[in-house]
Formats: structure tokens, sequence, C-alpha cells
């Protein structure tokens, strides 16, 4: 989306003259006044309530419907900065004068807390702070954090068909939410997560500092790369280690359903993919389909793969390591990989411009819950969970299990905040989508059903959870006021273990008075 560009003083004029409005009797005038005074000859805009665009530029960047409703709270104003001074203009203006500061890149947030507060807020959007430029002969670049994941591969993909990057399939996401809460995907067992690959960053702190690696220094840099960096400040740009790809790799996919002994399947399944070579990430995903007979539904669990490799390589792997699968050439195609990432998104593989397309997927409303298996299933239990996807609210659901192992299982669980690695065997998303509001309980009733199903196999001393599937569900901080270590800890150990630790007091050290904070940020330590 393209937004108009001008100064945002004679904006700010017109938008205060509508309805006899004006800077004197403005409820929020001294905010407007100081961004007007301290960005003046810039090409950032303030979009507000007055603005006739402040609704598409809202709903521009809001991937979860369902925070997007008329009673969901709507910021005060939107800031689109275009210049690093912007970003600290905004920072400084809403620390003086009463706001809280929400920051978004994608949208992507499942439980919108990038565009959504209880308390007075404005949004800092990075729309425009996109650019990705690609150093294929020291194999870095450098992403700023509005782009998206797809335009990352893209910018890799125009200048090389060797070099790839580890990182999650859906190619709408911004890279800064991503990158910041650890970001797994499809190459997740040859390399490690997206995080593991950040050698740099740029961020601007909550006393408007600029920040690089060296003057941020070791523990911080540690924090951002998976900890959440909008719990500690804005970060404009990422410098990222990109990974070595094959020209041809192979994609496969093969379905079975319940009456096509899927539960077996997947029993040997979870004995066997996190030990496979680490060159084969594969996955299930489950869901309901249409039966073979006329108006019944049934239960698919659809095995999928990525090998980097070819086709012929990859068949007699297959056979000697998990032969029940049944893989058979035809269910198998070859491909470049940032195709691949496409093949899993369930996008055409060609033409790969649709990586740069933000509005291809559709945007529905959903909720999400996340978990690390470690004990395999039985088959009971697995088609128990299965039957549960034929029961009401379901007809949007999905659960995508994705193997770990391989590169994973080699990283030390505090080499990031990202702790969830060794003895993993798989991960589990499961998400419920839907079309109308009346539809919302319904679906999150029964995902809650689903998650307490899994309760009996997910980890046992302390239910993981993946930061970059936000679960409100798991606890929040208080709205208004101190949030104790103690009851920050009853969802921050979920998602981080004992680096939550760590994470607090980083964030003690560099945003002491709790500036940047939402519903599920680190707190600092401070006295009630």
């Amino acid at each position: 989306m393209k937004f108009l560009q001008f100064s945002v003083l004679p904006f700010l004029m017109v938008i205060l003259s509508v309805s006899g409005a004006n800077l004197t009797h403005h409820p929020h005038r001294d905010f407007l006044r100081c961004l007007s005074l301290r960005i003046e000859n810039s090409c950032t805009i303030t979009y507000t309530h007055n603005n006739p665009s402040y609704p598409s530029v809202l709903n521009a960047s809001i991937q979860n419907t369902r925070f997007s409703t008329p009673t969901t709270p709507k910021p005060y104003a939107i800031i689109t900065p275009r210049k690093t001074s912007d970003v600290q203009s905004t920072i400084f203006c809403s620390k003086n004068h009463g706001f809280q500061l929400r920051i978004r890149s994608g949208g992507h947030d499942v439980e919108g807390v990038s565009y959504v507060s209880q308390v007075p807020f404005v949004v800092l959007d990075l729309v425009n702070f996109r650019d990705v430029k690609v150093d294929t002969k020291n194999e870095v670049a450098w992403v700023q954090s509005g782009a998206t994941t797809g335009e990352l591969y893209y910018g890799i993909a125009a200048k090389t068909q060797t070099l790839g990057f580890p990182a999650g399939i859906c190619h709408t996401i911004g890279i800064g939410g991503h990158l910041s809460g650890g970001g797994f995907g499809i190459l997740g067992r040859k390399y490690g997560l997206a995080a593991d690959h950040i050698i740099d960053a740029k961020m601007v702190d909550a006393n408007g500092r600029v920040l690089h690696r060296k003057s941020m220094g070791e523990d911080l840099f540690w924090a951002i790369r998976g900890g959440g960096g909008n719990t500690f400040g804005v970060v404009l740009a990422w410098k990222i280690k990109l990974v070595p790809v094959p020209p041809v790799v192979t994609v496969f996919t093969v379905n079975k359903n319940l009456e096509q002994n899927a539960t077996k399947i997947f029993h040997r399944w979870q004995q066997i993919a996190h030990k496979l070579p680490n060159d084969l990430f594969t996955t299930v995903w489950v869901m309901k389909v249409n039966s073979s007979q006329v108006g019944k539904k049934t239960v698919e669990a659809s095995f999928k793969g990525l090998f980097l490799g070819r086709i012929d390589e990859l068949i007699p792997l297959i056979q000697y390591a998990f032969p029940e699968l049944g893989l058979a050439r035809e269910n198998c195609t070859q491909m470049s990989w940032v195709q691949s990432v496409l093949y899993f998104g369930a996008l055409p593989i060609e033409p790969v411009e649709i990586l740069l397309n933000r509005s291809a997927l559709p945007r529905l409303s959903l909720k999400a819950k996340t978990d690390y298996i470690r004990e395999p299933m039985s088959e009971a239990g697995f088609e128990g969970f299965m039957n549960m996807f034929l029961e009401e609210g379901t007809d949007l659901a999905i659960t995508m299990m994705e193997a770990f192992g391989g590169k994973m299982d080699e990283i030390r669980e505090n080499e990031i905040p990202f702790p969830h690695r060794s003895g993993v065997l798989f991960e589990s998303v499961y998400i419920v989508q839907w079309i109308n509001e009346e539809d919302a309980g319904l679906c999150i009733n029964w995902m809650r059903r689903l998650y307490n199903y899994m309760s009996s196999y997910a980890s046992k001393s302390l239910r993981e959870a993946y930061y970059n599937y936000k679960d409100l569900d798991l606890g929040i901080n208080n709205v208004n006021g101190y949030t104790s270590y103690e009851q920050a800890s009853v969802w921050g150990l979920k998602y981080f273990k004992n680096n939550f630790k760590r994470l607090v007091r980083v964030k003690t050290m560099i945003d002491p008075t709790n500036f940047f904070s939402n519903e599920q940020s680190t707190p600092p330590l401070l006295s009630p």
C-alpha cells in the first residue's frame, strides 16, 4: 500500500480544522503539537480518526480480523515514519504525553498486541522501513523490520539460487516480529532458527539512542534475538547471515485419512522424523476434509517434506527409513528453494513475484496455541486428537506438527532466548479460524478443549509455548501498574524457560520505566 507523501505540519492543520477543531481544544493537542514540531520537514505521516485514510491504514496490516471489529480499541494515531529521527521523535512524544506505543511490522501478531491496547495508545507502523539489501559475496543481508519474509526471500532469489534463509513459510509476515520471536521454518532442521542467524541490528531505545550490536552490548543483542524485540525498543533493521541451499530441492505431499491408517503412519513418523538426516524436514498437517462418501467428512493427516537434494536421492532414503509412508515419485516435485516456500505456503510456485504481494492470503479471524512434544503420542491418543476435528467449529481448523531434531538439537537452550531445542520431537501449532463473528465463541472453546486434550502429551514439568504464536490464555501483565516477576513468570517461563530470568535483567537495564510494554512483554524488576 502506498501512502501520500507530504509534511506532517500542514496535514496536522487540516485534520484539526475538521468540525471546528483546533489546537487549543483538541483533547490530545500536546501530543500532536510535539510531533509537528519534531518532524515538520519529514515525509512521515500521522493518521488520526479525523483522516479519511485512517481506517484503511489501520486495517492494511491487520492479518487477524478478530481484532478489526467496531468494538476493538483503536489507536489515537498511526505514525508511519520514513526516517530514524522520526522514530526517535515518536518515542519522545509518546513517552512525554502519556501514550503507550505499539510497534507494528507485518501485523501477524495473532493476539493483536502490535495494534490493540486497553490503555490510550498510538501505533508506530514500520511499513515504510522495508529495504532489503543482499550481499551475495559475503553471504549476508540487511533487512528492515517492515519488510515481509516474502520480500526478503524474493530479494535473495533475485541475486542467487544457491543461498537462502531459514525463516517461516508465510510470506506476508513482517520480519521485525518474526526475527525477534525466533522464526522456525522448513530449513530449521538444517540450520536452526531465523534468529540464530542474526549478526547485527539497528534499534532505537526508550531514550532515543540509536544502537547497533557493538553499542548495545551482548546482553541486549542476545535478548532481541528471540526474546521479543518490541519489549526492549524499536528494532529498525537486522543484519542476517544467509545459508547455502542447492539449486534444486525436492518437496512432497502424501495424504492419509482416518480410513487409510493415518494414525499408524503418524505413530511411526513421530518416532523417526527427528532422527532423519538434517537435509530432510517433514511436517504433518491435520485438518477436516471431504470424505469419499458424498456429504460426509473425514480427517486427513497430510505428510509433507522438503529435501535439500533431488528425487533420486530422496526416494531410497524414505523407503529405507520410513517405508510406512509409501512415498512414490508422483508425490514428489523438484523446484528451487524459493519455490518451496510458496509450495508450503499453499501458493502457486510461479511466478515467484507473488512473494511481493502482501494481500495474497485471505484474512480471517483466528486463535492459535502451541506445544512442544518430547514423548511420542500413543496411536489411540492421536486418533482421539484427529477425531476432535470432526466436531463443530473445525471447518477452518488446522494443526501443523513440525519435526525438530537435527541442528535444533545442537544449539544450547540459552544461546538465544528461544529455548525449545534438544529433546523436542516436534512442535505443534494449533490454529482455528472463522469467518462469521458469531462463530468466535464456538471456535475458541473448541481450541481450548483441543489444547486441554493435548496436556497429557505435551512437555510435562513445564508446558512450553512458542512466543511467535502469543497466547494470552497463558497469562498477561497488569493493564495498569506493576507486574511482578512471579506473575509474569506464569507465561514467561512457558515461552523462554530459564532464559526468562536473563530477559528480565536485560529489560531492567535497558528500559527500567517499562515504556515498551504490552500484554506479554517482559517486565523490569521494580518495586510495587
